[in-house]
């Protein structure tokens, strides 16, 4: 047995005054004997004997009632037979991620898991302390009725979210809680990749609530892709669907349906577009309702506008010239002056600029980058081979590069704008209105121009970075960490609402949709957030396996929400035991008042 408030047993020292009282009673003076009261003398040794017993048992009961009642002030706890429970922290771990939207027999997993939460929380007492974290990340703490208020309030997330951060959260959160008693109470639906690592308890008693309820089958939207992301005016959606049999879809832009079909299983869906609208566009692959309505929805984003116009000058070399006609005949650029792919010592905007092929005109080639006011210098000459590292550029290998340096007090987000690195140094970088290579156009500095991703690649930089209000698109899951460009300080949200954006780094919306980067007033670019792939696979894992996922103190699983309840503040086995010493004090004040009148004090002392 433990004490939670252990000054409290100062209080005992109170037995003291029963003692003092009985005996103060003792009378010390002269007894004188008068003959009128030698009968009530002889009554009285009579009686005597049990008057000394009745106020010997009088002293014993008032001290154990003053014991009892500083036991009680004590709040024991242990695994005696005890009413309630010790004062106890609790971290109500909410599974929100978007699988737990699924609705099974009529209602949503996400509804029995909060009634099941709202049903233990009912079981705690005034020295309780609660805290709920969800999958997405939120923690809410305070008394009972707030947290049952953000229960209340918690809705499935458009994403995996990440439940076992929430265990570990809910694990330091009880920790430092000073409270003796600490427990961790899960609630999921146990889809088994979200659960694939192991969280550490670190000796915190754990519950876990999964019910048993059989997932339906479920058709996916796994993949809507615009090729390319910016249409010139043409474009094609590619879309594939995890569904076991043929699904009805629907192309949705600029919340219009412009094509519809049927896909075949694990078919992919290519439709061709020319819409009439220009501009930044939301699109969606759309599938029929079911279950888990989620993942029947994917995103993507397009820019349409007319193609821009593009010259490869003479410096360049014939592999521009030729990557140059291959877009033109593609549809993607035009001929003309509007962008240039040249060579640095020629450097403007808007362009594609490679480094000088003769290292004498590294100086000159600074001096037209500073003139031209970008942002960056030609640094060490580096030789590889070392590999490339960048979106679009896989299997490319630099031989000979400059380090790309950036230039001091130039105030741009120079980490933003880094496309691309070799051997560890700054290869390819990009601003407003510039793409900046640190390797020479050539096949013995780089073989970037005789690689199949060369024109895809050259023609990405062109219309995302500089074909007027093109800009990049940026694909990201719900609340996972994305870099904001260096010239937008706004999002437009799928609502119209405009948000502003001060930090270099952001969360991720949790609502799946098409998000649009502001470029003044004018949009520039998009995020588009959507599910993980993995969410859409709605198998759960047995309870035997869930069980493994938590080390440090054993987890206790179970499918039944009533036998789960139970559980909650009772896992330690130890009960608060001050209500059964109050019960015991108030047996003994009655065992005193019945002593007091059964015998008549009297007041003669038997001595």
């Amino acid at each position: 047995m433990s004490f939670l408030s252990p000054f409290a047993l100062l209080l005992a020292g109170a037995i003291a005054v029963p003692l003092v009282l009985h005996l103060l009673r003792r009378k010390t003076g002269e007894s004188v004997e008068f003959p009128a009261l030698r009968y009530l003398l002889r009554a009285q040794r009579e009686f005597s004997r049990t008057l000394k017993l009745r106020n010997l048992l009088l002293m014993l009961v008032r001290v154990a009632i003053v014991l009892a009642l500083a036991l009680a002030a004590s709040r024991p706890v242990g695994r005696m037979i005890g009413g309630g429970h010790p004062p106890t922290a609790l971290a109500v771990v909410l599974d929100n991620s978007m699988s737990t939207s699924v609705v099974i027999n009529g209602a949503p997993v996400l509804a029995a898991l909060k009634d099941a939460a709202r049903a233990a929380l009912a079981r705690a007492g005034g020295g309780d302390r609660a805290w709920l974290v969800t999958a997405d990340g939120r923690v809410v703490g305070g008394d009972m009725s707030a947290v049952r208020d953000a229960i209340d309030r918690t809705e499935a997330i458009g994403g995996a979210g990440d439940p076992q951060a929430a265990v570990a959260r809910g694990v330091e959160l009880v920790l430092a809680s000073g409270v003796p008693a600490r427990q961790i109470a899960v609630l999921t639906d146990g889809q088994a990749s979200s659960w694939t690592n192991v969280s550490l308890l670190s000796g915190v008693s754990a519950t876990v609530f999964a019910p048993t309820l059989a997932p339906p089958r479920n058709r996916a939207v796994v993949r809507a892709l615009p090729e390319p992301p910016h249409w010139t005016p043409r474009g094609t959606v590619r879309a594939s669907t995890s569904a076991s049999d043929s699904a009805t879809f629907r192309v949705m832009l600029a919340g219009k349906p412009i094509a519809r079909g049927t896909s075949a299983p694990g078919a992919e869906v290519s439709v061709r577009l020319q819409p009439n609208e220009r501009g930044w566009m939301s699109g969606s692959v759309e599938l029929e309702p079911d279950e888990l309505r989620g993942d029947d929805v994917r995103w993507f984003a397009a820019h349409v506008g007319p193609a821009p116009s593009v010259t490869a000058d003479a410096g360049a070399g014939p592999f521009a010239r030729t990557a140059v006609d291959a877009l033109v005949e593609e549809g993607r650029v035009t001929r003309g002056s509007d962008v240039a792919i040249a060579g640095a010592e020629a450097a403007r905007r808007p362009a594609v600029l490679f480094a000088p092929a003769d290292p004498v005109q590294v100086g000159a080639a600074n001096r037209a980058l500073q003139r031209a006011g970008i942002p960056w210098r030609f640094g060490a000459q580096r030789l590889g081979p070392a590999p490339v590292r960048g979106v679009g550029l896989d299997g490319v290998t630099a031989m000979r590069w400059y380090v790309l340096e950036p230039v001091t007090g130039a105030g741009e987000t120079v980490a933003v704008d880094t496309l691309a690195t070799a051997g560890g140094d700054a290869w390819a970088v990009a601003g407003e209105g510039y793409v900046l290579v640190g390797s020479t156009l050539a096949a013995d500095a780089t073989d970037l121009p005789i690689r199949a991703v060369w024109v895809p690649w050259l023609g990405a930089a062109i219309s995302d970075r500089l074909g007027g209000e093109a800009g990049a698109v940026v694909d990201a899951a719900p609340g996972t960490m994305v870099a904001r460009p260096s010239w937008s300080r706004e999002l437009e949200w799928p609502d119209g609402s405009v948000h502003a954006v001060a930090e270099s780094r952001l969360r991720a919306p949790a609502r799946a949709g098409v998000y649009f980067w502001r470029r003044g007033t004018a949009r520039g670019g998009a995020l588009v957030v959507n599910p993980e792939v993995a969410e859409s696979d709605l198998v759960r894992a047995t309870p035997e396996v869930l069980a493994a996922r938590f080390g440090g103190a054993t987890a206790d699983v179970s499918g039944d929400a009533s036998a789960w309840i139970e559980t909650v503040f009772a896992v330690t086995g130890r009960r608060a035991l001050e209500g059964s010493f109050l019960v015991v004090a108030a047996l003994l004040l009655l065992t005193e008042a019945f002593i007091t009148r059964a015998v008549p004090e009297s007041n003669t002392d038997p001595d």
